[in-house]
Order: structure tokens, then sequence, then C-alpha cells
């Protein structure tokens, strides 16, 4: 399959690092005009670089804007008032046990991790049905359908977004729009590396046996039975942003290495 995204523009916020990073080049790749984004001008202009020299002749810039806030997603509109294709991918983890979560962990977690895409897409969606084809993307994880006990409100945070993905296609019925949801299990982004670099000097053991511990213990039902890559999680995200993927809206996409038990 030949995925040509010539013509059309994409952000990725969240994507100076990490899963979003590696989608932003992933979609450069497909000829997309992509935007970049952070919260810091130095980040994102690095990862701009960085896509621009991994891809040849990559049309990438950069937008950096907090878009956890209601006033960094109005600059990144400003900067950016339109866009064709739309990956919700910013966003926190933190293990924490639920007793230890105050009142503005959960505020926090729910304004970089939902409120975020929901500012962003009733921002961007009018201007996709008025043309006539978009793609809306919401970056969750398996993690809304296991809620984990060490991060519940993490938990929460990608059960809503699943929520707000499939109400948001409601809204695109009979055109060329689609909202999706892809699912990640756990995958080797810099933030939870160096989660397991940590988790490996607590216990004595090297990074490969912290990570593979860490799945056995923590997500046991893995058929993968290790943590994904950056890049695989990308793959399913241009193939869901692509021409190619016209059928397919409203759906929770699971590239999760079989954790979930459940048939659909």
């Amino acid at each position: 399959m030949n995925i040509d995204l010539s013509g059309k523009t994409a952000l990725v916020t969240g994507s100076t690092a990490g899963i979003g990073h590696a989608i932003a080049k992933g979609l450069a790749a497909t000829g997309a005009s992509v935007v970049v984004n952070g919260r810091s001008q130095a980040k994102v202009d690095a990862a701009s670089g960085a896509i621009t020299k991994a891809v040849p002749g990559a049309k990438v810039r950069g937008v950096a804007a907090d878009v956890s806030t209601g006033a960094g997603c109005k600059a990144l509109l400003a900067a950016l008032p339109s866009v064709d294709i739309l990956i919700n991918n910013a966003g926190i983890f933190e293990p924490k046990g639920f007793f230890d979560i105050p009142d503005e962990d959960w505020s926090r977690f729910y304004e970089v991790n939902v409120m975020s895409g929901v500012r962003l897409s009733r921002a961007y969606m009018p201007g996709m049905l008025t043309r006539n084809w978009g793609r809306i993307v919401f970056i969750s994880s398996e993690s809304g359908l296991n809620i984990p006990k060490e991060m519940i409100h993490y938990g929460m945070t990608k059960t809503a977004q699943l929520a707000v993905a499939r109400g948001l296609a409601e809204l695109t019925r009979g055109t060329a729009v689609t909202v999706n949801s892809v699912l990640p299990g756990p995958t080797m982004s810099e933030g939870v590396e160096t989660f397991v670099r940590d988790l490996a000097k607590q216990n004595g053991q090297s990074v490969e046996e912290a990570a593979s511990s860490f799945v056995k213990q923590h997500r046991p039902t893995s058929l993968l039975q290790r943590f994904a890559s950056v890049q695989e999680i990308a793959n399913m995200v241009v193939y869901v942003s692509s021409m190619e993927a016209s059928a397919t809206n409203g759906a929770a996409l699971r590239v999760e290495g079989g954790i979930v038990q459940t048939i659909a």
C-alpha cells in the first residue's frame, strides 16, 4: 500500500518526542505537510529539524503552544487556522496510588489528556466537514479499557478520549471525515524509557530485564510479551490518517500487543 498524503496538512500535538514524534515523521514520509507541536520552542525546532534530516524532502514546521490550556490552544489556532489531519497525541502519565492522587492531579490530567483534544477538534472539525475531508485521531491507550490500578487517573482520561472520539464520529455521518482512536499498549517512548531505567535502578536489573519484568507483571496477558516501538504505533496512525482508511470511522483501533482479552 502506497500511502500518499501530499497536499494535506497534519498537526500532531505533543510531537517533539516519543509516539507523537514518530507519528509526525511517518506522516511527513507520506508527503503531508506536518506541523510539530510542543510547549518549548527549542524542542519544537529540534524535533522539526530531526524530521527534516530523516525524511528527504519533508515539509515540516513547528508551532510552540501548550495545548493543555485554552490560551495555548488559541495561540496554536492563530498560527494554524486550518488542518486536514488532527492527531490528538499530547498527554501525560504518572504511576501513583489512588489514595495519593490529589484533586489537582485529576484536573491536570483531564486538561492535558482530554480537553486538549476537545478544544482542537471543536476548532478544526467544522472546516473538515465543510471541505468534506478530514481525519481526527485520538491517541488513547489500552489503559482506557484495562484501567491500571497504579494510575487510575490516567486510565480515566483514556476512557474519556474513547467516548469523545466516538461521539465526534457520529457527527461525520455521510461525509468523508473520520474520527478514530488508536490504543497503544506499553510503548518504549522516551518517557517510558526513563521510567523503565528508574525501575531497573531500583531493582538492580538491566533495562531489558526491567522492561520484560514490567510487561510480565503488569500486563501479563500481553501476546507481544515486550514493549512496542514508537514506530509500530505510528504505522497504525499513518494508515488511519490515509485516504485508504476511508471506511474506518468511529473505531477504537488496538495496537497493544493483544493485552485486551476481548474479541471486539
